[in-house]
């Protein structure tokens, strides 16, 4: 079987918190924790994109 990578596992589930996040910030009817979460949840994806991407060319 396949190990498990914990650092990629734990950013992903950041990422859909941040998305989760931005459905209680509608709720909340806030759109400064709107855009808080969004730029959160891209960046964050955005920074794990970029390590797979060096750890696939390395």
């Amino acid at each position: 079987m396949k190990q498990i990578n914990i650092p990629a596992l734990l950013l992903a589930m950041l990422v859909v918190l941040m998305f989760i996040g931005v459905g209680f910030a509608i709720a909340l009817r806030s759109i400064l924790l709107i855009l808080l979460f969004i730029v959160l949840g891209f960046s964050i994806m955005g920074s794990g994109l970029a390590l797979k991407k060096r750890k696939v060319t390395r």
